[in-house]
């Protein structure tokens, strides 16, 4: 009997980034997980964080370019950031 192999999760699906977003994450493709990370670094690193409301992120330059200019509830960010990645085209051999 052979043991069944886990199907990756889909977070860790290598995904292509916009050019708007790899200003901020680097060029992809890489896995959601991994943009999310570097997107929190870019917030830190930047002080993008509200200091009141802390679930919200009051974007700069480059970062409002992907989600807006208006400070944003980072639930809502998620969408605006989902809108940024796709699926990498299959090659055909």
């Amino acid at each position: 009997m052979s043991a069944t192999k886990k199907k990756p999760s889909a977070f860790m699906k290598p995904v292509e980034v916009s050019d708007a977003l790899a200003k901020i994450v680097g060029k992809g493709p890489m896995p959601r997980t991994e943009v999310t990370k570097k997107l929190w670094d870019y917030i830190k690193k930047n002080n993008l964080q509200d200091k009141k409301n802390k679930r919200n992120v009051n974007p700069n330059g480059p970062l409002s370019e992907v989600i807006g200019s208006q400070p944003i509830d980072m639930f809502k960010m998620v969408s605006k950031i989902s809108k940024h990645l796709k699926e990498p085209a299959l090659s055909h051999r």
